[in-house]
């Protein structure tokens, strides 16, 4: 059964009304087809208004949803001949990204993402989806060999960000992060980055770096959760609400101020509905890439990223 959204409680009712309308007419043998039509008229509206209208915060809500599809539900949907690699070859492997090299569409790419976990075992063993530094190793480590054979590489963003821990921190989080950046700013192959998830901080800009940013139309990509703003901001992690309307952190605000290329499509109520289709949406995006970044020479990919982030803000002098 899938978990619903605060803001879908008056389509619950609503549905739930028909189906009791229906059961009492099969039951009771009495004709309530006229009131049942009309009631998912109401319904079939509602969901127009609610889903084509939605706020910062709904869009937050779904991007956490715990049934969302990860990069391991999309794997298996979007490519073929998937081989996963482990270890960053400094001091071992880190479950919460996974990557490897994979077939899309006949051409071969390198496949990074976050993983975050759909129970308690499974979010313990990944730690949550929060990488540490032999996670973005790991990543770069496969970038430069995705470099070394002409490979496209297609990182899929999903963390709350990167692992603050006391561990993390003693074995270089912020180098190794710091050391991503620098390293896909300079990479001589098509790198696209898609927001699948939350996009938080720097744990997911260290997938980032790329010459097309994509989203999810319920994902968020922002340097802080609209929680941690609240409580720096005001000293009260309930506003987080306000915060994320303040904080421009979804994809149509971020597509406006030109930080990512372009928006993918969501299945009407959240990915989670139907990750088989919503997979058909993100292979007709990366093809959509693919097919722009593909022709581009190895200095022309570096030229065009360089003026993609140099372009980015607007300032005053």
């Amino acid at each position: 059964m899938q978990k619903t959204m605060p803001f879908e409680e008056p389509l619950i009712q609503l549905r739930k009304k028909i189906g009791e309308l229906r059961e009492y007419t099969e039951n009771a043998e009495v004709d309530l087809s006229a009131e049942i039509s009309s009631l998912e008229s109401r319904l079939e509206k509602l969901e127009t208004d609610i889903y084509e209208d939605m706020k910062p915060w709904d869009r937050v809500q779904v991007a956490r949803h715990p049934n969302r599809p990860t990069t391991l539900d999309y794997i298996p949907l979007l490519f073929e001949d998937f081989i996963e690699l482990h270890g960053d070859r400094l001091y071992g492997d880190d479950e919460a990204i996974v990557g490897g090299i994979a077939m899309f569409n006949g051409q071969p790419v390198t496949v990074i993402g976050h993983q975050r976990g759909k129970d308690t075992k499974e979010n313990v063993r990944r730690n949550f989806g929060m990488p540490h530094p032999e996670g973005y190793r790991k990543s770069l480590r496969l970038m430069k060999q995705a470099e070394k054979f002409n490979r496209p590489i297609i990182c899929l963003i999903d963390t709350k960000g990167a692992y603050p821990g006391k561990a993390a921190e003693e074995r270089g989080q912020s180098e190794a992060i710091a050391r991503n950046l620098v390293e896909m700013a300079g990479l001589e192959v098509p790198v696209i980055s898609i927001v699948i998830g939350e996009g938080g901080s720097g744990g997911a800009l260290a997938l980032g770096v790329g010459n097309h940013i994509l989203m999810l139309e319920n994902s968020t990509f922002s340097v802080i959760s609209p929680e941690g703003a609240a409580s720096i901001l005001w000293k009260d992690a309930a506003l987080a609400q306000t915060a994320a309307e303040a904080m421009k952190i979804t994809a149509p605000d971020l597509l406006e101020m030109g930080i990512i290329e372009r928006i993918i499509p969501e299945i009407r109520g959240g990915a989670h509905h139907d990750p088989v289709k919503q997979a058909e949406f993100l292979s007709s995006a990366i093809s959509q890439s693919l097919d722009e970044l593909n022709p581009m020479s190895g200095e022309s990919l570096i030229d065009q990223r360089y003026d993609k982030f140099k372009g980015i803000g607007v300032f005053t002098e």
